[in-house]
């Protein structure tokens, strides 16, 4: 498996001022294939009871706030694409602490907590 280290750099540099809340960025394949399996082991169609769904782990209320519900009622019931699409938008609104621990471990944000920073209890 492929460590995030390397891409994210590269996606980091062509975003000027790296990814956080409020930039748009179309994020690579790659990086959210890695984000899901740190999440949910790579199954888009998770559902393990913890309140969290598919891939990437997203709440409800998250999933609906960023127009997920124009795809599907839950983020289980979508797509890979639907589901990276919605990601997309909650990365512009939340940026990468929207999945604290599994962005922290792939690299995506610093390691330990960041005087200031609000760390966010996931998606």
């Amino acid at each position: 498996m492929i460590r995030l280290g390397a891409v994210v750099a590269v996606v980091m540099a062509v975003v000027s001022g790296g990814v956080r809340a409020g930039a748009a960025v179309r994020v690579a394949d790659l990086v959210w294939d890695e984000l899901a399996d740190c999440e949910s082991g790579g199954d888009w169609r998770a559902d393990t009871g913890n309140g969290y769904y598919g891939g990437l782990q997203i709440r409800p209320t998250t999933w609906a706030e960023t127009g997920g519900l124009r795809l599907a009622d839950r983020p289980d019931h979508a797509s890979r694409r639907e589901q990276t699409t919605v990601g997309e938008e909650i990365l512009r609104q939340q940026g990468w602490e929207a999945w604290p621990s599994c962005a922290r471990e792939l690299g995506m944000i610093a390691p330990g907590p960041v005087a200031g920073a609000r760390v966010l209890p996931g998606a």
